[in-house]
């Protein structure tokens, strides 16, 4: 297959301000409740596109998800991928983002010989931040994170990454195959083709893998494989702020001060 082969990690996550806790298992109850593509793996999806429009290659995308999102999966498809990969069983399950990284790990390697792996750079539902550079970790991958835009030197086989970090911008050369994550907000997702949303309605084939498919270790998936686990969720009390005015000379202001601090720390 001529151009790149790309794989975008892509995830369902409830909204922001409907997100319950189960208080049986400590995690995140998705009953009832409405859920949205996660936005920066919208980024993802559009820089993944836009790569194959001017290289040409297939664009697959990977989550790890319980059945019956298919609408979202549908959208996302509609976006311009060719392929959706849907990583299911209840053997992933509760699980934090060192198994989540192994589960899509061994997806990804399933999939084949992969040029480059994209993924928003968290989900708004965990927020940790920690599985695209973990998945450049389990890889083996080059890697590069909190990417702005993304090219390709098809002579060299690179990818050139424009970044932002504390200290200015960034311009950086990562031969491939690589994993990239995409920051929220640095392009805009193309709306779906209503066109090709209508067949996908029709003719939608999803490639379904379990466990049986990927055979990790318990030790590597779902709750068993994390080193995580919520052991209570505990309501943040809202506090009253008050302010008191401190006076005398720098010295006793700065006693008090030091004084109510301490009180405070108690």
């Amino acid at each position: 297959m001529k151009g790149l082969n790309i794989v975008v990690c892509v995830k369902v996550v409830p909204k922001n301000s409907e997100i319950r806790i189960d208080p049986e298992t400590n995690g995140v109850d998705r009953r009832g409740v409405d859920s949205i593509i996660n936005p920066p793996d919208k980024n993802a999806v559009e820089a993944a596109v836009r790569l194959k429009e001017l290289y040409g290659g297939k664009v697959t995308l990977l989550s790890m998800a319980p059945p019956g999102l298919d609408d979202f999966f549908h959208q996302m498809m509609a976006m311009g991928a060719d392929e959706f990969v849907l990583l299911s069983d209840r053997a992933f399950a509760l699980a934090d983002s060192y198994p989540t990284v192994h589960t899509l790990a061994a997806g990804i390697r399933k999939i084949g010989k992969v040029d480059l792996v994209l993924a928003g750079v968290e989900s708004a539902d965990g927020g940790t931040g920690n599985v695209p550079p973990g998945l450049g970790e389990a890889l083996e991958f080059t890697q590069a994170t909190y990417a702005e835009e993304i090219d390709y030197n098809s002579e060299e086989k690179r990818f050139i990454i424009h970044r932002m970090n504390g200290s200015g911008h960034e311009v950086i050369s990562i031969p491939s195959p690589s994993v990239v994550s995409i920051e929220l907000g640095v392009n805009s997702p193309r709306f779906p083709d209503f066109r090709r949303k209508l067949d996908l309605d029709e003719n939608y084939k999803m490639t379904v893998w379990s466990n049986k498919d990927l055979e990790l270790p318990e030790d590597k998936r779902g709750l068993s494989g994390s080193f995580t686990t919520v052991e209570e969720f505990v309501e943040a009390k809202k506090r009253e702020r008050k302010h008191e005015r401190i006076e005398g000379t720098p010295e006793e202001i700065a006693d008090k001060l030091a004084d109510l601090i301490l009180e405070n720390m108690n």
